[in-house]
């Protein structure tokens, strides 16, 4: 959310071939899951993957990004960020175009620099948006399944251990391959309860930082 906020701060500013540089933060989320997974896959081979190579040049040795628990956290959430930063990115950039210029004119009459307007007045203003982009982050996240289902291909346990298994993946293996609908229903109920909780504590903690009434 945060490099989605300032990539939207950057692309609402005066810039040659705006529109395209806008168009262009989209092609991540229209490319298909499997395709995205494919490549991030590739990239983060233990043996030959981009990732270790470079690594490698750094002087870490190889790691096992789909056996340990950290890194197989860090490859999904970078896969995750990769689709979903230029859609927050997008939202956050229709908030922005809401607010009145006059505001940012009046402010730089008053000799506030950039940095001082985004934090006096940008900030503030995206407030409505910002506590749509948590809720609807906080859904996506707790019901995460495609990236980290793809990331081992296809299955749904999660790697080794179930080091990187995610509520919704642990869902569909109680209900499709265990063929235990009792327990995979109790496991989605849960999931429900965990996102309404979740969206209700960072929409109070949102509003709190706000000021929103």
């Amino acid at each position: 959310m945060l490099l989605a906020l300032f990539l939207a701060n950057a692309l609402n500013k005066r810039m040659r071939f705006r529109l395209a540089l806008r168009m262009s933060v989209l092609l991540p989320l229209v490319t298909s899951v499997v395709a995205v997974a494919v490549v991030f896959t590739q990239l983060f081979a233990r043996d030959w993957g981009l990732v270790n190579w470079l690594l490698g040049m750094a002087g870490v040795d190889n790691t096992n990004w789909r056996a340990e628990r950290l890194p197989s956290w860090i490859a999904i959430a970078t896969m995750v960020d990769w689709r979903w930063t230029g859609y927050n990115a997008i939202i956050f950039l229709a908030g922005m175009q809401t607010i009145p210029r006059d505001l940012y004119e009046a402010a730089s009459i008053d000799g506030a620099s950039q940095r001082r307007q985004f934090w006096q007045i940008t900030l503030p203003m995206l407030r409505p948006t910002m506590i749509f982009v948590v809720l609807n982050s906080t859904i996506g996240g707790l019901t995460l399944f495609s990236e980290p289902m793809t990331f081992y291909n296809g299955n749904p346990d999660g790697g080794s251990q179930g080091q990187f298994q995610t509520v919704a993946m642990f869902v569909y293996k109680e209900a499709f391959r265990e063929f235990d609908y009792g327990y995979a229903s109790a496991a989605a109920w849960l999931l429900f309860l965990l996102i309404l909780i979740g969206a209700a504590i960072n929409f109070a903690f949102v509003r709190r930082i706000g000021g929103t009434k």
